[in-house]
């Protein structure tokens, strides 16, 4: 992958790396992997377990110096922040999709939209900040494309566990309980897509996605919530 490539990308992030072959790194989808030489390449693993690290103290960092609420207050405000699906809409608006490399496979079940190969990349790609970078650079990266979205995360209640939520109003003005279905599953073992069906009885409300059903029941539950004008 040429530099003049990621030109555009150290333009729109207002980061000029050093080493080019770190950034590179990020976009090597494990999947690749298969259909190069053993040991040629260097899948985004590392960088991501590393970014996971960062993005996480950096969030932690910010909510505790800047917000007196109580600690499982910030916990919810930071899994808000740090959930693949906050970080896939954080990597759509940057187009890292556009820069996997991913094996033919992978390319043609749709990888480059997938939330959670997105979510996993930018997380890769904040590692890599890191490490050409250090602390001080990925600190003012991440606020800058993920502590941003706080305050609409909180007006709009994206940190309330929608599933929760959901149970609550629906038998207050239902009297009925939410059922979750799976619908679908793809993907290999290691690395499944999950989406699941939010019923009211027999009735079909939402369905949700996420890489594991837990997650993809989350989704759903907040899209229903959204349905039936219930999400204030």
């Amino acid at each position: 992958m040429q530099n003049s490539v990621f030109k555009q990308l150290e333009e729109k992030i207002g980061i000029q790396f050093l080493d080019h072959e770190i950034l590179q790194t990020v976009f090597i989808h494990k999947s690749y992997l298969n259909e190069v030489p053993r040991g040629s390449i260097e899948s985004n693993e590392r960088l991501e377990f590393l970014g996971d690290a960062v993005l996480e103290l950096v969030v932690t960092e910010f909510l505790y110096k800047h917000y007196p609420n109580d600690e499982g207050e910030l916990t919810n405000w930071r899994s808000a922040l740090v959930k693949g699906t906050h970080l896939a809409h954080v990597a759509k608006k940057l187009d890292l999709g556009n820069y996997l490399v991913l094996s033919h496979g992978e390319e043609k079940s749709g990888g480059r939209t997938k939330n959670y190969i997105l979510a996993n990349t930018f997380e890769a790609l904040i590692g890599a900040v890191y490490l050409d970078h250090g602390y001080e650079i990925s600190h003012k990266f991440i606020n800058k494309f993920v502590l941003i979205y706080l305050e609409d995360i909180l007006e709009k209640g994206l940190h309330i566990d929608s599933k929760s939520k959901l149970q609550e109003i629906a038998q207050e003005r239902l009297s009925c309980t939410p059922i979750y279905r799976l619908i679908e599953e793809n993907g290999p073992d290691h690395e499944k897509e999950f989406k699941m069906g939010v019923y009211f009885g027999d009735e079909l409300i939402a369905a949700g996605e996420g890489s594991s059903k837990q997650n993809a029941e989350q989704d759903a539950a907040f899209k229903a919530l959204k349905a039936k004008n219930w999400a204030k």
